[in-house]
């Protein structure tokens, strides 16, 4: 079996940003790391909106990034560490749009190795060295230049190595124009290693040590080093030269400390706390993140702690030397894992987990009355400052970017019958986390609904003059007239704009520069700007029954087939041509292209036939109205659409191509490529899209053409960052459509549905998926969903964390504490503070929950409507139980057959380092109230954790630690019927086909067993040869299962069809001694049938349908928001064709950071019979001169290749 690897959603959590002048102008953009993939965005100044600009997969690790500047530049290069073992400079390309190496030197073996530098960054801040770091010993540095042509170079790498020595930050030292030097935090732990009693681990210091490039003699040396009283975790290089006095600030736990060369005296100033904060107070306070913001008059920096509060930190200069440091309160936001604040005001914040943010920073914080905290202020050894968190004073929210990181757990079905599966993913962690409902389509923003009398059939909008930025009319069409409505602060109907309202319209358009031309069954009616009005009626009996029309020329047909054809002179008047044109066919549709720029007219008319055939005929004054070229077709054409799709390339010339769009009365939508220069058709796409006869209409997006075809879903067909998309638009079915355009909404479109009139406007272009979030309280660990009711029954559980009961306790106790140490004289003024106190709520999801401790768990259990959008139930447990397994069962033995019941697997007192827990539940529940609430029926204690549970022929599988139980019900509590005792470590996943159990063990990967009813046994018949560390599996028949491991593998293992289950367990150890299995493992092993790296921790793993009428495919998620899926080959032709495709994309394309593509997919286990469809998909990026040398190779043409991939997407996916 050989599988096509496809990702569906890239992952959307930030590891790491950085921001700066990449494309040479002015605006600064923003570089994030997506773990394997890269991305730059740009910030909108006039809407505040982020936009993607281009993302690409690096297929490798981004350990680090950082902007790196010549001096005297103003182009930001970026530097990457990744597990390549190689340094990679990249340069962003704003015309081609895309990142290109400009260098890349090799310095180490591949991988993320402790002693292999990729872990650290950090840039000489005036640009002329780079220094690469790992986490233990070795660190190297680039000296950077430029050549006589002014391009970047590089030299060889100079060593600053230490042996024995473990570095947790390091960043570079502002000295001006004197050697460049960089700052480290290392610790020694030589004397430790070899002292057996642990003292020298315990006396062991941190060291903040400087390196010194000699440029003169091209050497690095240990320059100085000086052992630090706290234990440090970070380093933020001050400015210095004519811009600050230099130096480096430590973060370290509970204290921020200045320090610098020479007779500069150490600040060291404490990190305020929360005042009553219900947190350990013997707990440690961190900076997690930072970023520095520096103009030519002043610079401050930005830290976060990890309680998600900003501080602004500015230091107090005498002369050169620093005197204070000064910390204030900013505002709260959560925790973020890299920040940027930009030139321009803005602040952007990539979360730890959940959506990411942008801010604009509305005030500095100078003016307020925030108390401001100082290193000079006396306080004793361990104190700190306090200060009261509030909502967001300085900083104004603007954008919100999603992210479905983490995924923890996801369900894919139909619960709201629409047809094609939502897909139900439970997010986040703690107090931000979600249940998001994802479905495939694009988000419409609604900006206008309002009522029409009467069902209006068709709507358009006109510009008086072509120098208009936006439309001044709306046209209606009903069945027996037009309403015509006038586009300003308000909409309103208008009666002498010239058009005819007493007759219903097949067509209304702005033609030439400044008039506007109305087609109805009877004639056409041509609008001059001075309100003269032309007419041109239909002769004798006959009237028009389609239209097209673009800015210069006008065809009609009229009743019998026959085609009438105008174009417009110079004067701005419409002649018609002396010929007209018989189809002897009824025409059912026409469309014409735009009038390309520089030219009279377009040069062909596309028409639909009642015959099912499409032809293009030339409106060439050469051979006007003759035909060109003629497509059948296998249904009738319901509309047609010419639009001019691609993009600029790199020389500002337009490269894209001409497309004819035809929608067919059976739901079907082709797009066919056009010659613009013969009229040609040629490489057909097809794509079934509805129940309904498909209509198309021409709509600008973003500037460029669009096509959006109805049927009864409404999708659109637009091009965008270099690849072509067909995406659903996830809102009610429309009628008609047109471009729209206003100061409110610059670009949109109105449509009609049913007698409404709609103005909606599409903003998230290439997203794959809209969400719709409804807030958890607790990390959501795993659901079931009850298929009668369809409600989600949840179960949320967080480490280190109140209830709510041990929460408000706490705050009683802190009240109490208040008032008992107040003097007499404050103690009403303490009482008042108190009650304040005991009254206040902070939203947890932006000031997060407080911390609790090691060992203190808060558990819940919901149910949820995810179609309404409502919690029907909570079930609450005590302090320190936390559920783990969840599952929805029906017993055999229960008094009334057929009752639905929950069982519930929780643990009381669990601590995760070592793993132990004081015993455990399985609390059964019965649904009741159609499936809305719960009744607990008993509960059944069980000596380990609960860690999976599974329904199994009327009983209930459960694994208990590593023992493997089928429990059944009882009337007071579930009854034990059989144990396995031969799972290695602990159970955390179980499936079941038929007799067959799949086991799957936290690190011995799975185990197959079968339940003998005869001997009341269970019998583990066949496991695995490697060791795998499961975090999902599943069965995909009965000989078959997908496993997904926390390292980022998926491998199908297959047992061998002669395979026996039926073998016997030996307690007496009487058998046979060769068939004892290996190692003492099962007899029977399982084959590894595919292999493959994805690169992030697996959530869920599931066969599952995508698309209506689809077939199935391996669905997966990971831990950092990526859904992705593995479809089978159905033919030989297709492997060889798929095969030969990544083999030649390995060459011509690799990858970007250095990373060979087949060792990074063979990370851990060789890769396996998958190819990666994300590689061969890329083979559409690639400029003509290779696509034409691949397909040349494959014996194909490019066109065919692209049609190849693109098939192979919509087979399965979208």
């Amino acid at each position: 079996m050989f599988l096509y690897h496809l990702t569906l959603q890239r992952a959307s959590s930030i590891y790491t940003c950085i921001h700066g002048n990449f494309a040479g102008t002015k605006q600064q953009e923003v570089v994030v790391s997506r773990g394997k993939i890269l991305e730059i965005l740009k910030i909108d100044q006039n809407t505040g909106k982020v936009i993607q600009l281009y993302s690409t997969e690096v297929f490798g690790t981004v350990r680090s990034l950082i902007p790196f500047r010549l001096t005297g530049g103003n182009k930001d290069y970026i530097v990457v560490g990744s597990d390549s073992g190689k340094i990679t400079i990249l340069e962003y390309n704003p015309q081609k749009n895309v990142f290109d190496r400009v260098h890349m030197e090799t310095f180490g073996k591949s991988g993320c190795r402790r002693i292999v530098p990729g872990q650290y960054l950090a840039v000489d801040p005036k640009g002329r060295a780079v220094m690469i770091g790992a986490a233990e010993k070795q660190k190297l540095v680039y000296i950077m230049n430029r050549d006589e042509q002014a391009r970047l170079t590089i030299s060889s790498p100079l060593e600053a190595h230490k042996a024995n020595t473990i570095v947790f930050d390091c960043c570079g030292v502002d000295v001006g124009f004197e050697n460049p030097t960089f700052a480290c935090l290392e610790l020694d732990y030589e004397e430790a290693d070899g002292d057996p009693t642990g003292e020298a681990a315990q006396m062991a210091q941190q060291t903040l040590t400087y390196y010194e490039l000699d440029l003169g003699l091209n050497h690095v040396v240990r320059k100085y080093s000086e052992p630090l009283e706290d234990h440090a975790n970070m380093l933020i290089s001050v400015p210095g030269g004519n811009e600050g006095p230099s130096g480096v600030l430590i973060c370290s736990e509970n204290y921020i400390t200045y320090k610098n060369f020479g007779d500069q005296p150490d600040i060291r100033c404490p990190i305020p706390r929360r005042r009553n904060d219900l947190d350990d107070h013997e707990r440690g306070m961190l900076f997690v993140c930072t970023a520095t913001h520096k103009t030519k008059s002043m610079f401050f920096f930005l830290a976060q702690t990890e309680q998600g509060d900003i501080f602004k930190i500015t230091l107090e200069l005498d002369e050169d030397s620093v005197t204070e440091i000064k910390l204030k309160y900013f505002d709260t936001a959560p925790v973020c894992s890299s920040m940027c604040v930009l030139k321009t005001g803005f602040l952007f914040l990539a979360s730890e987990f959940g959506n990411h943010y942008l801010y604009q920073i509305a005030h500095l914080g100078e003016d307020d009355d925030e108390p401001e905290f100082s290193s000079a202020m006396p306080l004793d050894e361990g104190e700190t400052f306090f200060f009261q968190p509030r909502a967001l004073k300085n900083l104004v929210l603007v954008d919100e970017m999603e992210s479905l990181a983490p995924i923890l757990h996801c369900n894919i079905t139909d619960l709201a019958n629409e047809d094609t599966p939502q897909l139900y993913t439970v997010c986040g962690r703690g107090p931000r986390s979600t249940l998001r409902v994802l479905r495939h389509g694009l988000e419409v923003s609604e900006m206008a609904v309002s009522d029409l009398p009467g069902s209006p059939n068709a709507v358009w909008t006109v510009r008086r003059s072509i120098h208009e930025e936006y439309d001044s009319y709306i046209i209606v069409s009903f069945v027996n007239a037009t309403l015509v409505l006038s586009i300003g602060e308000t909409v309103e109907e208008v009666t002498d704009s010239g058009f005819l309202g007493t007759t219903p319209t097949l067509s209304c358009s702005s033609i030439g520069n400044d008039a506007l031309l109305q087609i109805y069954p009877d004639g056409i009616r041509h609008i001059r700007s001075d309100r003269r009005i032309n007419e041109w009626k239909t002769p004798g009996k006959k009237y028009i029954v389609k239209c097209a029309v673009n800015q210069r020329q006008v065809v009609i047909a009229l009743t019998g087939g026959e085609l009438v054809y105008f174009e417009m002179d110079q004067t701005g008047q419409l002649n018609e041509y002396t010929e007209r044109k018989d189809m002897n066919s009824e025409v059912i549709c026409m469309a014409l292209p735009r009038v390309p720029m520089g030219e009279q007219r377009a040069r062909f008319l596309a028409v639909g036939l009642a015959d099912e055939t499409v032809r293009i005929i030339s409106l060439d004054t050469s051979d006007c109205l003759s035909p060109l070229s003629t497509q059948a077709l296998p249904a009738r054409p319901e509309s047609l659409c010419i639009v001019e799709m691609g993009q600029q390339d790199d020389s500002g010339t337009n490269s894209s191509t001409l497309f004819l769009n035809i929608g067919l009365s059976i739901g079907v939508l082709l797009r066919t490529v056009m010659d613009s220069v013969t009229g040609e058709l040629s490489d057909t796409r097809t794509r079934y899209l509805g129940t309904r006869a498909v209509k198309l209409f021409r709509i600008p997006v973003q500037g460029v053409d669009a096509v959006l075809a109805i049927s009864s879903r409404t999708w659109l067909s637009y091009f965008y960052q270099s690849r072509f998309h067909l995406s659903p638009l996830s809102y009610d079915t429309l009628e008609y459509a047109c471009g729209f355009s206003s100061e409110q909404c610059m670009q949109g479109i109105v449509a009609i549905s049913s007698n409404t009139l709609r103005i909606l406007a599409l903003e998230k272009l290439g997203a794959v998926f809209n969400q719709v979030a409804m807030p958890l309280k607790y990390t959501p660990r795993k659901f079931v969903i009850d298929e009668e009711s369809s409600n989600m029954i949840l179960i949320e559980t967080d480490h280190n964390t109140f209830t709510e009961n041990s929460k408000n306790q706490r705050k009683q106790q802190i009240a109490e504490e208040m008032v008992e140490t107040a003097d007499d004289e404050s103690k009403m003024e303490v009482a008042k503070l108190a009650e304040q106190f005991l009254s206040e709520d902070l939203p947890e999801e932006t000031f997060s929950s407080p911390k609790a401790g090691h060992g203190m768990w808060a558990s819940q259990i919901r149910i949820l409507s995810p179609i309404k959008q409502e919690t029907l139930e909570i079930i609450k447990f005590e302090q320190n139980e936390a559920a783990f397994s969840i599952c929805i069962c029906q017993f055999n033995t229960s008094p009334v057959p057929g009752l639905t019941y929950v069982v519930v697997g929780t643990t009381r007192d669990m601590s995760l380092a070592p793993r132990q827990c004081s015993g455990g539940f399985l609390y059964c529940y019965r649904l009741v109230d159609d499936g809305s609430h719960m009744e607990l029926v008993h509960k059944t204690p069980v000596d380990d954790v609960p860690g999976a549970l599974c329904p199994f022929q009327g009983r209930l599988l459960v694994g208990v630690g590593k023992l493997l139980r089928i429990y059944d019900l009882g009337k007071k509590k579930l009854l034990r019927k059989c144990e396995n005792k031969h799972i290695p470590n602990m159970i955390v996943g179980i499936k079941c086909s038929h007799s067959r159990i799949l086991v799957s063990d936290n690190q011995e990967s799975v185990h197959y067993a079968k339940y003998k009813p005869s001997d009341n046994t269970l019998v583990v018949f066949a496991d695995d040869t490697l060791r795998r560390w499961v975090t999902q599996a599943t069965m995909l028949d009965y000989y078959t299962s997908a496993v997904g491991d926390k390292f980022g593998n998926v491998a199908v293992l297959r047992l061998a069809q002669e395979s026996k289950d039926n073998v016997e367990e030996d307690p007496t150890g009487n058998k046979a001694i060769w068939d004892r299995g290996l190692l003492n493992g099962a007899s029977q092993k399982l084959d590894m049938i595919n292999m493959f790296h994805i690169g992030e921790s697996v959530t869920y793993l599931e066969l599952a349908t995508l698309i209506p009428g689809g077939s199935e495919a391996l669905v997966y998620t990971t831990l950092s928001g990526t859904i992705g899926m593995f479809v089978p080959f159905t033919s030989r032709e297709d492997i060889d064709f798929f095969q030969h495709l990544e083999m030649h994309m390995r060459n011509e394309a690799p990858p970007l950071c250095g990373r060979d593509h087949l060792t990074y997919r063979s990370s851990y286990i060789p890769v396996k019979a998958t190819i990666d469809g994300d590689l061969c998909e890329q083979y559409n990026s690639l400029d003509p001169t290779k696509r034409k040398a691949i397909a040349d190779e494959l014996d194909r043409s490019p066109s065919e290749v692209s049609k190849k991939l693109e098939d192979m997407r919509t087979t399965y996916a979208f």
